[in-house]
């Protein structure tokens, strides 16, 4: 079984290595990372980088995944990624995307007429690709799962390893990691999220990411229009 994970520079880390932690405990399994442009990939945060094989290296991966990153918006016309993603589709077992990088997929035109998330900054972004935004940890429609913000992608992992290899064998993966989140504050969604907490992660995004890829594509509407 071959596992292609998305990257590319600017990836959120554990986007990636989240779901590789998971799935590489599948039986007869082959994990990689490839990237359109192949090569050592520094992540979104300074220090940590992925060596990636080339696109073509993976010509028929049975399991897709997708990481998102604060860059995911500058790889939107990344043509020759959108088209590998668009043709291993087809083949694919399950495609699979975490945070942000659901707007791939949409770019890619997967997620047309899907329910679909993404991290929450971005969540309303998957409309401007014909999907359903739907606020949920994972979503699973068809052969397409999306994940929401970054930790996510280790549920995501999880259910595909469910899918694949059954409950009791997802269940074992599970507790082989030892998945029992237990954090000292439950913040972790914008529906649990202090309203003054929300807002300064809001101001936060906005300066560091820029707009939202909906906002943005509705200011290049007015701007055409005008």
């Amino acid at each position: 079984m071959d596992v292609a994970i998305v990257i590319y520079e600017g990836f959120t880390a554990l986007d990636a290595t989240g779901p590789f932690e998971v799935l590489s405990r599948l039986p007869n399994v082959r994990v990689r990372f490839v990237a359109s442009t192949p090569g050592l990939t520094a992540a979104d945060q300074p220090g940590f980088g992925l060596v990636a094989e080339p696109l073509e290296s993976m010509e028929r991966p049975d399991v897709v995944v997708v990481a998102g990153g604060s860059t995911t918006q500058h790889h939107l016309h990344d043509e020759e990624l959108l088209t590998w993603l668009r043709r291993v589709y087809e083949t694919s077992t399950w495609t699979t995307s975490v945070c942000t990088g659901s707007l791939l997929l949409g770019a890619a035109g997967l997620l047309r007429g899907r329910r679909a998330t993404s991290h929450w900054y971005e969540l309303e972004s998957v409309r401007c690709f014909g999907a359903e935004p739907t606020s949920r940890r994972v979503v699973e429609d068809g052969k397409v799962i999306t994940a929401a913000g970054v930790s996510s992608g280790i549920d995501m992992a999880l259910l595909v390893c469910d899918r694949l290899q059954g409950p009791a064998y997802a269940q074992a993966v599970q507790l082989g990691i030892e998945y029992d989140p237990q954090p000292p504050h439950d913040a972790g969604s914008v529906s649990k999220a202090p309203a003054e907490v929300f807002r300064s992660m809001q101001e936060m995004m906005e300066q560091h990411y820029g707009p939202s890829w909906a906002v943005r594509s509705s200011q290049a509407s007015d701007a055409d229009a005008s």
